[in-house]
C-alpha cells in the first residue's frame, strides 16, 4: 500500500513510540491525525515538545480509546489507523488489571468495530513481545506460544486475538505489529533504560534496579517506527502477526553496565526488592526472530545498541528533558 494521499490516524500519539511515529510521518509529508488522551489541561503529551511549525501539521483529536463514540468520530475521515494507545506498565497491571482490560482489550475492540463499519483500508494493531513470555525457543518467531505471565500480557493477548477474529470474521484488513523492547528518547520512566540513565545523570552513585538476569531484544525507537511504516506498506502482511526485532539479545546486567560505563563508571548497582516481579511473572528471555518482516518489507536495523544508547543519553542530558523524570522514586 502506498501511504501517500492517505489520511493516517495514530492512537496513543501522545506517548513514547506514538510521538516518534507522528514525527516520522509528518517528516515524510503524510497527512496525520493524532489521537491523544483527553484531559482538561489540553496536555498533548510528548507532542507538546514538538517545534510549533511541526505541530501545526498535525490534526489533534482529544478523546479516550475506551469510548466507542469518540473512537468512531476520530476514525471517520481516515484511511489508515496505527493503533498504539494502551496501558503498558507491567507492575501497575498487578493491582489494576481492570483498567488494562478496559483500555487494551475494549479499546482495541472499539478500533476494530469502527474499522469494520467505516471500511478503513488498513489497521495496524500494536502488540508486545511480552505476550510470548519467557522464550521456549529462540529466536522467537510469530508462532511461538503465547504465555500470559502478567495481567498486562494477558490483556495484550486478548487484544491480539480480538484483532485476528475481526480479520477472520469480517475481513477487516488488520496486521498485528509486535515490537520487541523499544527504547530511546521520550520513553516512559517505568522502563529500565530511562530508570538507569536518569539516576546516573542526576548524580546517583548507587543505581537501584530489579532482577538483571533477564535478556531483552532492544530496538532503538527509530527502527521500531520504520518497522511500523514498512509493515503498513506491505499488502502481504494483512491478516498476519509480525515481529519487529533485532534477532539478538542482551542481559539487563550487561546493558546496565554499558550505560554506567558511558555515563559514570564509578556507579554501583544495588538490588531493590520492590522492583522485582513475582518469579512466575518475570519474562526471563526475549530474543526475537525478524525473518518475517525482512521477507515482506524493506525494513532493516539502522542503529546498533551502542549507537542507540548514546543518542538516548544525549537526549536525556538536556535539562529540559531530564527534568521530566523522577529518579528518586520507583516509577511503577
Amino acid at each position: 500500500m502506498e501511504l501517500k494521499e492517505k489520511k493516517i490516524l495514530v492512537t496513543g500519539a501522545d506517548g513514547f513510540i506514538g510521538s516518534h511515529l507522528i514525527e516520522e510521518l509528518v517528516d515524510k509529508g503524510h497527512t496525520v491525525k493524532a489521537f491523544v488522551l483527553y484531559n482538561s489541561f489540553n496536555f498533548w503529551g510528548w507532542l507538546d515538545s514538538f517545534p510549533k511549525e511541526k505541530l501545526a501539521k498535525v490534526e489533534i483529536f482529544s478523546g479516550d480509546i475506551r469510548d466507542p463514540n469518540g473512537v468512531r468520530t476520530a476514525m471517520k475521515d481516515c484511511n489508515i489507523v496505527f493503533h498504539l494507545a494502551a496501558l503498558i506498565a507491567i507492575p501497575y497491571s498487578y493491582h489494576s488489571p481492570n483498567s488494562y482490560v478496559d483500555t487494551n482489550v475494549k479499546g482495541t475492540l472499539n478500533i476494530l468495530q469502527a474499522a469494520k463499519d467505516l471500511g478503513i483500508e488498513r489497521v495496524l494493531v500494536t502488540s508486545t513481545s511480552e505476550i510470548y513470555g519467557t522464550a521456549k525457543y529462540v529466536p522467537i518467531d510469530e508462532i511461538h506460544p503465547k504465555q500470559p505471565q502478567s495481567p498486562y500480557s494477558a490483556s495484550k493477548i486478548g487484544a491480539d486475538c480480538m484483532a485476528d477474529s475481526f480479520f477472520r470474521s469480517f475481513n477487516v484488513p488488520i496486521t498485528i505489529v509486535r515490537p520487541f523492547n523499544t527504547y530511546g528518547p521520550r520513553q516512559s520512566a517505568r522502563a529500565i533504560i530511562p530508570t538507569i540513565i536518569a539516576q546516573l545523570l542526576k548524580g546517583y552513585n548507587e543505581i537501584k534496579l530489579g532482577d538483571l538476569s533477564p535478556t531483552r531484544d532492544l530496538l532503538y525507537v527509530s527502527d521500531t517506527v520504520n518497522g511500523f511504516i514498512e509493515i503498513a506498506k506491505s499488502e502481504s502482511l494483512i491478516g498476519h502477526e509480525c515481529n519487529i526485532a533485532t534477532n539478538s539479545e542482551i542481559s539487563m546486567q550487561k546493558m546496565a553496565e554499558t550505560l554506567i560505563e558511558l555515563i559514570n563508571p564509578t556507579a554501583k548497582i544495588i538490588q531493590d526488592p520492590d522492583r522485582i516481579r513475582p518469579s512466575k511473572s518475570e519474562v526471563f528471555r526475549l530474543f526475537g526472530d525478524n525473518s518475517k518482516i525482512i521477507k515482506h518489507t524493506n525494513w532493516k536495523v539502522n542503529y546498533s545498541l551502542q549507537e542507540g544508547l548514546v543518542k538516548t543519553i544525549d537526549w536525556f542530558s538536556k535539562n529540559e528533558n531530564l527534568a521530566n523524570y523522577k529518579a528518586d522514586i520507583y516509577n511503577v
